[in-house]
């Protein structure tokens, strides 16, 4: 097969028009996805160490679950502290450590579980722990062990189906950019694939060793430079074609 009839990728320069449209709307849908992303991480993750801000130390409380506070405390200190007011917080807390006695639980902290809780938690998503009895708040009032292992194989088998697609995707669109080093755009390609492998790798190894957690922030990090990279690249040579040349 001689050089002229070899396959070559096109750039963005000789697409068609209606393909720079899909890739466009593409970009833009998927941008703002993954900006939701990390701001679904952080309200899930931040602050479950009692510190404002997502930290390693959230990371590890996370999977690996806290020392020193049952599942109820933790869950109030992160995802869950900003759906109760800081006196409701106290109550149940003070409630938690007071010995979780059922008489406490239906005087203080029944009335705050059913005008703030049930919405979600009535039961409805087995994903979600329901707060419906006192027998289902006090087993949340144990010491908390992070994520349990049935919610690591749901969530890793989402994960990597759901970030493969997404990486690949923007894999194909950015495959027509025009970069001087073709090594480069291998390398931005395959990055984020690897992260994918070390973040949810290290979801598990945290429960093990806590030192996992940097990983996680590592493999998270690596994700999101390759993804920001990617997406600047392509909107910007598909938008300003005329700058390239």
């Amino acid at each position: 097969m001689n050089h002229d009839q070899r396959f070559r990728y096109p750039l963005f320069n000789e697409l068609p028009a209606g393909l720079k449209a899909l890739y466009i709307n593409m970009l833009l849908v998927m941008g703002i996805g993954y900006i939701f992303a990390m701001i679904q991480i952080y309200e899930v993750h931040a602050g479950r160490d009692g510190k404002p801000g997502l930290s390693v130390q959230d990371i590890q409380i996370a999977y690996s679950g806290s020392k020193s506070d049952t599942r109820l405390e933790a869950a109030l200190k992160g995802p869950m502290s900003g759906m109760l007011s800081a006196a409701e917080r106290a109550v149940i807390v003070e409630w938690v450590r007071s010995g979780s006695s059922e008489d406490g639980y239906r005087t203080n902290v029944k009335p705050i579980v059913e005008a703030r809780c049930l919405t979600c938690h009535d039961g409805a998503n087995p994903h979600i722990p329901a707060l419906t009895s006192f027998p289902a708040i006090k087993e949340l009032a144990q010491l908390d062990t992070g994520v349990s292992i049935g919610t690591l194989v749901r969530v890793s088998h989402i994960h990597l189906f759901g970030l493969t697609f997404i990486f690949a995707l923007m894999g194909l669109i950015f495959n027509h950019s025009r970069l001087r080093n073709q090594a480069l755009k291998t390398v931005v390609i395959c990055v984020p694939f690897i992260a994918i492998f070390l973040d949810i790798a290290s979801w598990w190894l945290t429960k093990v060793s806590t030192g996992f957690a940097y990983v996680v922030m590592i493999g998270g990090g690596l994700m999101g430079l390759a993804f920001a990279f990617q997406w600047l690249v392509c909107f910007y040579q598909i938008c300003f074609p005329k700058r390239l040349t």
